[in-house]
């Protein structure tokens, strides 16, 4: 069951996990799990990459892999009436280590549409996780599930006040909450 009363754009809790993209049966979706982000894959086994080997988590973008602006040609389009809403791919881009590699974890799109904010949330949290060491804080669910929900009720109006938001909303969530859950 699809939990949207605590969501940041693509990424949504489904039963007790953490997911990114649309998760449905034969489809393409990014698992926030204790060991790592598991890359759900159409037709072909999945592949963890664990939480030690990401460096920097820097955007989300949808559309095109390298669009121009953060969001794309068709997210532009997203607001508007017409077959392309909900549709196509989105993308997790990543910088691992160990070796080092840019590596895209691709997702299917919701049918909703994704609120910009929510991008810039989301990404920010990203970015500060990985940068302050802590990307492993996102397989757990109880810690995501707060700090999203800390996230999801803000409306910064800048870059500065959407770092500082989430920059709050991680300091804010306990650290005996920082264990690692096991997703179902």
């Amino acid at each position: 069951m699809t939990d949207l009363s605590a969501s940041l754009g693509p990424l949504e809790r489904v039963d007790s996990r953490w997911v990114v993209g649309d998760c449905r049966p034969g489809g393409t979706w990014v698992e926030f799990r204790a060991d790592g982000l598991y890359q759900h894959a159409r037709n072909s086994e999945g592949e963890l990459i664990p939480w030690s080997r990401v460096m920097l988590a820097t955007r989300v973008t949808l559309g095109a892999k390298y669009p121009r602006d953060s969001y794309g040609g068709w997210a532009l389009l997203d607001g508007l009436p017409g077959p392309w809403r909900g549709r196509g791919r989105g993308y997790l881009h990543l910088t691992l280590r160990h070796p080092y590699e840019d590596r895209l974890a691709a997702f299917d799109r919701h049918p909703r549409r994704y609120r910009s904010i929510e991008f810039l949330l989301l990404e920010e949290l990203l970015t500060q996780a990985a940068d302050a060491g802590e990307a492993h804080r996102l397989g757990d669910p109880d810690w995501l599930g707060r700090a999203v929900e800390r996230l999801a009720r803000q409306r910064p109006k800048t870059i500065r006040g959407i770092r500082q938001a989430v920059t709050e909303a991680r300091q804010g969530v306990p650290a005996a909450l920082a264990g690692t859950g096991e997703c179902g």
